[in-house]
């Protein structure tokens, strides 16, 4: 069968529009096939003008490439397994990689665009594959025996408890009604390309070993360096838009420039395996357990059938 797909570079380090798609649960093999190569090649993938897509459809389109998980791990009371992002109580505007506090990191996330701002409201992905490609030899050296704690407790709600909507202090107390602490490794391997990663973002609260100031300066140089502008892409959303990322190589952030204007999408997760590190140790649970958010799934994983390891 001939794949009608185009895929055009959108950033030189990161980021790919694809168009000759009608996105559902209905696409041919090889379509989902195609669609896999470009995330993993582009890291962020874009869809146009899919104006017919509505949660059904895709939650059919994620199960194609993965297992979706349930919406999210502690923000249960908003949707089963599609998470709203409403900015009348989030505005993510922060670096993370998604939900980083559990064992289990998610493969990847499907966004979908359902109401916009007059202007603002972008996403910026970053590469944190490059990141690490670029690291010179002796912060590479370092970086590969680090391990950093992730919680749940370092949220991205901006602004002191007097100065925050009834809304955000409803949602920051769902996110932490539950309490995750996990390490993970600085650097891990990615399970399909083999390439390695840099595992940051500000659900970290410190690095294993060392004290918080320490800790923070350190953290500061390497995350810099992911969120340096030619590892990035900055997406200005249109109605119809898909966003897939791969969550295992990327960062993103939700630029908060749309001042009190509505701006609401819709998100799908995807189940993933434990991050491995350059020796072949395992992410480490301190605290929480997650196997209600999602199993544990191989990367080889079958799609619909997930295989729980560990």
């Amino acid at each position: 069968m001939s794949i009608s797909l185009d895929v055009s570079k959108f950033g030189a380090n990161i980021g790919a529009v694809v168009s000759g798609v009608r996105l559902g649960g209905d696409l041919h093999a090889a379509t989902v096939d195609a669609i896999r190569a470009a995330l993993l090649e582009h890291k962020v993938i874009f869809f146009r003008n899919q104006h017919h897509l509505d949660d059904d459809g895709q939650v059919a389109f994620a199960g194609l490439l993965g297992v979706p998980t349930i919406a999210h791990p502690t923000v249960t009371s908003r949707g089963d397994t599609v998470l709203p992002i409403d900015s009348r109580y989030l505005k993510a505007n922060s670096w993370h990689s998604d939900v980083t506090f559990v064992d289990r990191l998610p493969k990847a996330s499907l966004l979908r665009a359902v109401t916009l701002p007059a202007y603002g409201g972008s996403t910026v992905w970053a590469s944190t594959e490059a990141a690490y490609d670029q690291l010179p030899p002796a912060l590479r050296a370092l970086a590969q025996n680090l391990w950093a704690t992730h919680t749940n407790l370092n949220d991205y709600v901006d602004g002191h408890d007097d100065t925050v909507s009834d809304e955000t202090r409803e949602y920051r107390a769902e996110f932490e009604s539950a309490y995750y602490e996990t390490e993970h490794p600085v650097v891990r391997v990615h399970p399909e390309t083999g390439r390695r990663v840099l595992v940051l973002g500000h659900f970290v609260k410190r690095f294993v070993g060392l004290g918080s100031s320490e800790s923070a300066s350190l953290f500061a140089l390497l995350q810099n360096r992911i969120t340096r502008l030619e590892n990035t892409v900055r997406w200005s959303w249109r109605d119809g838009d898909l966003a897939v990322w791969d969550n295992r190589a990327t960062q993103h952030y939700g630029v908060a420039d749309y001042d009190d204007q509505p701006r609401f999408l819709r998100r799908v997760t995807l189940a993933g395996d434990l991050p491995v590190d350059v020796h072949g140790r395992p992410s480490r649970v301190i605290a929480g357990d997650a196997s209600h958010y999602s199993d544990i799934v191989a990367p080889d994983a079958v799609v619909g059938q997930p295989v729980p390891i560990g």
